[in-house]
């Protein structure tokens, strides 16, 4: 196999621009003030004002100067220096003072020495990653001790699918890497470029059990048979933000959520 990051970088560095220029972000409406948080995030963060935040794998930077905005010192890191350019230039715009580091998650150990209040990674995340252990390292290490570890990320089980959530193709459990070529973007479906991408599948029970081995006590865990982004073949809106595959009705969790603190 090639190498993951190698060819995950280049992939993200491609697609950074053609995102920040999506309607799917609307960077305009961002720049005027929308918060780009989904409710069920902001439900999970609860109070940040004054706390110290680190953001880990944050894309351009949205999500992390709306942390921000909400009262947060935040950092966010991101594996793409496209991505993080973007970042600065939008934070900049957004006259915040959020923080952007450009670090692969498993490195961020030999650049972030400070402890935070609060570590936030969200949506599409740890599948660009092959090992959840070393990952677990990585949030304890960035994390205060009585600190919180805040989770948002898609269902594993909506990962088993193929892309037209026809048939199973992948296993639940963690297997060989993914390696896929895609044409087009969650942010741009019909863009023609294409992109390859090396990712791997992580159930339930090895995230959990990952946080737990290195200190972390879970206190919230939660399912959700929506997603917060319509980025699934053939969904609908059943409520403003709120997006179900129309195949499987309500019937499917498309998100889980959980917050874990640090001993």
């Amino acid at each position: 196999m090639e190498n993951y990051l190698e060819t995950n970088k280049s992939s993200w560095n491609e697609r950074a621009k053609l995102h920040y220029e999506s309607s799917f972000y609307d960077n305009k409406s961002f720049i005027e003030g929308r918060n780009s948080l989904p409710e069920l995030d902001i439900e999970l963060l609860g109070d940040i004002n004054n706390k110290t935040a680190i953001h880990l794998q944050c894309h351009f930077g949205q999500d992390t100067i709306s942390l921000s905005r909400m009262g947060a010192k935040a950092t966010g890191i991101d594996l793409s220096d496209d991505a993080i350019t973007l970042a600065r230039q939008l934070a900049d715009e957004c006259h915040t003072d959020t923080r952007f580091i450009c670090s692969d998650v498993y490195s961020l150990p030999e650049i972030i020495h400070e402890k935070f209040d609060i570590c936030y990674s969200s949506y599409g995340t740890i599948g660009w990653l092959p090992d959840i252990k070393k990952w677990a390292e990585v949030v304890a290490h960035v994390t205060k001790s009585g600190g919180r570890f805040v989770f948002a990320e898609f269902h594993p089980v909506i990962w088993m699918y193929d892309d037209l959530l026809e048939h199973i193709q992948f296993s639940y459990f963690k297997d060989a890497a993914i390696e896929e070529v895609i044409e087009g973007t969650y942010a741009s479906k019909d863009a023609k470029q294409t992109f390859k991408t090396i990712s791997w599948n992580h159930g339930l029970s090895e995230v959990m059990q990952a946080l737990i081995d290195q200190g972390f006590q879970i206190e919230t865990f939660r399912e959700y048979d929506y997603s917060p982004y319509n980025v699934f073949h053939k969904m609908n809106e059943i409520e403003p933000g709120k997006f179900i595959v129309e195949k499987f009705g309500r019937k499917m969790p498309l998100v889980y959520g959980l917050v874990a603190r640090k001993k």
